[in-house]
């Protein structure tokens, strides 16, 4: 797929709008091409090839690293989850739920009880098949109070998980839940073998992992037994760790790997003109956080984090840092996309008066905040604590930079330090992103920002079927973030990877960059 294929893919699905599309093609020198974008044109299909050794340079590498999808944090860790096992159900390029190990499911009429029937014929990578028993311990994982899984505090909604005969499982909700098949598609969720090794990399995936050296690689060699017809075309694939962006887009343009994740918005007009690469943009749910701990000092004044919202200016950091490749945010986690985004609440703007109303009342006396980052946070997170810095002073509020190394960020800075950068990939609905991060016994929870109000809303609003009072409760979750929670969101941004123009199929998706972290089983090489 072109350059100019992804625009017109990511178009069509609705991950990008015309105004954004031209913007970007301009930055790129394609806008001769804008024409031919126009819904229901024909294109011509390219038939993939097999072969190849397909190598990507990915973030989020540590030496702490493990195979286990269950504490799962950085891209390295989910893209290699999806190289060797898949989940029940798949989240979609065009945004819907797509049946995997599960090929169909049947909800009961309150959305509490639901059936869904396993795949049969399907091999882990050690030769036992798939049943239902291997389902059920494998979403167990994900339950009480020691799970270490990311997945834990949605999972609390589950009341029961049982086999229904040797290929059906049945899920008993506390409430009903309309949304419990994208729940499933959750990269954490990935089926293993009952009573396996969760760190050993057996799965029913397209590649089984032969090498693996925490930190530094991932290698995975084609499992010709696969049981997904069109994927998994490379015969081998290798994730590099390569946490910093420039040394990413060396490895890239010296041929040292065929993909690489996140391009700094700095060189994305310069990569663009770059023969023989490719730059794949998709706009979605991803947002780059700045996490207060609301149960640490001085952190837990909520007069304090609105003096430091105020004191954000969102547009001059989306102009410098993405360069345009994004959109402001509102501090609370919900895109303009999601039909539950709170269009109605009004957008926060840059305040220094505010801001500086808001530290008189918590009494905040000049004292130094300590602010991590590191661009392993992402690309470009180290100027917006430099943008940031700039924007607080004006209020009288003194940001003191604390630049972290970026190998261990995920283990020893994010939900440890009390400020910091961060960032989230997108979330399929609403009701997963505030569970994930927002919910008070979520297992992400990294504002530690607790609300039982808050957590008593959230599950009614999974449960009701009237649209217009579901809008108007995700509304006020939103709300309800925005003005006492611990996140500072100033931007959402567009995932922005590259290849060279060799790699095919690279299929954007809203949710996540490299295809939605399944690059190794969706793309193919021209080679």
């Amino acid at each position: 797929m072109s350059r100019i294929d992804s625009y017109d893919h990511l178009l069509r699905q609705g991950g990008l709008d015309r105004r954004s599309l031209g913007k970007l093609a301009a930055m790129l020198g394609a806008g001769a091409a804008i024409g031919a974008m126009l819904p229901g044109l024909a294109r011509a299909q390219e038939t993939p090839k097999k072969g190849g050794d397909l190598m990507i340079g990915i973030t989020g590498g540590a030496t702490t690293d493990t195979l286990s999808p269950l504490p799962s944090t950085a891209s390295i860790h989910t893209c290699s989850s999806f190289m060797w096992g898949n989940c029940l159900v798949e989240y979609g390029t065009d945004g819907s739920a797509v049946p995997e190990l599960a090929e169909s499911w049947e909800p009961s009429a309150d959305a509490k009880t639901w059936k869904f029937n396993i795949r049969k014929g399907v091999t882990f990578h050690d030769g036992k098949e798939l049943d239902a028993e291997d389902v059920v311990w494998s979403l167990n994982l994900h339950r009480g109070e020691n799970s270490e899984s990311g997945a834990s505090g949605y999972m609390k909604q589950v009341v029961d998980i049982k086999a229904d005969g040797k290929h059906a499982v049945i899920i008993e909700l506390d409430s009903g839940n309309a949304d419990l098949p994208y729940l499933l598609t959750d990269y954490h969720m990935i089926m293993m073998p009952k009573d396996g090794d969760v760190t050993s990399g057996n799965g029913t995936g397209g590649y089984k992992i032969t090498e693996f050296d925490p930190g530094v690689r991932v290698f995975g060699e084609r499992n010709e037994n696969y049981w997904k017809e069109g994927r998994a075309h490379a015969a081998t694939v290798e994730l590099v760790a390569i946490s910093d962006p420039a040394a990413r887009t060396a490895a890239l343009q010296t041929g040292q790997i065929n993909i690489m994740e996140r391009v700094d918005p700095k060189t994305v007009e310069l990569m663009g003109r770059v023969p023989g690469i490719v730059i794949h943009q998709a706009a979605g749910g991803g947002h780059y956080p700045l996490l207060m701990r609301c149960d640490t000092a001085p952190f837990d004044n909520v007069d304090l984090r609105l003096a430091l919202k105020h004191a954000a200016n969102r547009e001059d950091i989306v102009d410098k840092v993405l360069r345009g490749l994004g959109k402001i945010g509102n501090d609370h986690p919900v895109p303009s996309g999601d039909p539950f985004f709170a269009s109605s609440l009004e957008q926060r703007t840059y305040d220094p008066d505010k801001a500086k109303f808001h530290l008189k009342k918590a009494g905040y006396g000049g004292e130094a905040l300590p602010l991590s980052t590191s661009d392993a946070a992402f690309a470009g997170a180290v100027d917006t604590a430099v943008l940031f810095q700039q924007h607080a002073s004006a209020a009288g509020i003194n940001i003191e930079i604390v630049r972290e190394p970026s190998d261990g960020y995920w283990n020893d800075v994010w939900m440890k330090k009390p400020f910091c950068l961060s960032y989230w990939g997108g979330r399929p609905t609403a009701d997963l992103m505030l569970s994930v991060a927002y919910k008070s016994d979520a297992a992400w929870n990294d504002t530690f920002w607790r609300r039982p109000d808050f957590d008593k809303i959230l599950i009614e609003a999974r449960a009701e079927l009237d649209t217009a009072k579901r809008q108007e409760m995700y509304t006020q979750l939103q709300t309800m973030i925005r003005d006492d929670g611990g996140a500072l969101i100033p931007m959402f941004n567009d995932f922005v990877d590259a290849s060279t123009e060799q790699v095919k199929n690279f299929e954007l998706s809203p949710q996540y960059g490299l295809c939605g972290m399944r690059a190794p089983e969706r793309v193919w090489l021209d080679a």
